[in-house]
């Protein structure tokens, strides 16, 4: 199963109306947007896009619009991943019918696993489904770091496994994954501040969730360094480095990320409970930070 993803990929939003229900016409509205942003493809049901919020119905129908939407104009990745195999297996053969491209398939969490259990469950989920795969590395919100050699066994054992997003932010574990596996598929940073270091060491890319502010700047470093415009490229890895310190990591990244698009005019509603608004020093904040860089 062969398919090379490369370029900026964003893991979009999932714009909620304030009672909670899915915002159907402002995530069609965000998908149009990024994809004439430039960028390679959309990631819906991710991290970014509150998927441990939505039920198998709500999944199946964001990707079945973001499917729609993109309408061959990219290529779409669709978050599948849960805390049991059967589960993941299930929600994975939905967003293959849903018309999805691959499944982004985050690590098992909650229960700490041995590698064996972790591989058994990648493999099952390989056997099962007729979907390229991408292992999901995100230490931050599963406690657990996938051994890149546990990747190299996953990709050197099954031709469905087409690329990893590394969210550790580690240059080091970036590094060692791609020298295992980098010539084999794609290897995507999953970290605002990895997008350059990646593309350097010899990665495909990024998925990035800062990716729906700031989605032309994601793209005219991927261009840049492309084109041998090393500077450039410096110059705007700064600038995304710089966005993602305030939306990502120094505030409530969903709530942070929500009160950014709606600076910018961008319809993202409302985030999905128990997640809550920012405050209104935070919101400033934000502003604040957005102003710096001629965001609004």
């Amino acid at each position: 199963m062969v398919m090379k993803l490369e370029g900026i990929f964003v893991p979009n939003l999932t714009p909620f109306q304030e009672e909670g229900e899915i915002d159907e016409g402002a995530l069609r509205e965000l998908v149009d947007h990024l994809i004439g942003a430039g960028v390679s493809g959309i990631v819906p049901c991710g991290s970014t896009g509150e998927a441990p919020y939505l039920s198998r119905e709500e999944r199946r129908r964001v990707i079945e619009l973001v499917v729609d939407q993109v309408n061959g104009r990219g290529r779409v990745v669709a978050g599948t991943g849960v805390t049991g195999t059967r589960e993941t297996i299930t929600l994975t053969r939905d967003a293959l019918e849903a018309g999805a491209d691959a499944a982004l398939v985050v690590t098992p969490f909650y229960f700490k696993l041995s590698e064996e259990e972790v591989f058994k469950h990648y493999a099952t989920l390989l056997d099962a489904v007729d979907l390229p795969i991408l292992i999901y590395n995100v230490p931050k919100f599963t406690g657990y770091s996938i051994p890149p050699t546990l990747i190299e066994r996953l990709v050197s054992e099954f031709d469905g496994v087409v690329g990893v997003k590394d969210s550790s932010g580690n240059p080091g574990l970036m590094a060692e994954i791609i020298r295992l596996v980098g010539s084999r598929v794609s290897v995507l940073a999953g970290s605002g501040d990895m997008v350059l270091p990646t593309l350097m060491l010899g990665g495909s890319g990024a998925i990035v969730a800062v990716g729906n502010i700031i989605p032309e700047t994601c793209v005219n470093l991927y261009k840049a360094f492309r084109e041998g415009r090393i500077l450039d490229a410096a110059k705007q890895q700064m600038r995304i480095s710089f966005v993602n310190k305030v939306l990502i990591r120094e505030h409530s990244q969903i709530a942070a990320l929500k009160e950014a698009m709606r600076l910018k005019g961008r319809p993202a509603g409302f985030p999905r409970k128990p997640i809550l608004l920012l405050g209104e020093e935070e919101r400033e904040e934000v502003a604040k930070a957005l102003r710096s860089v001629n965001l609004i």
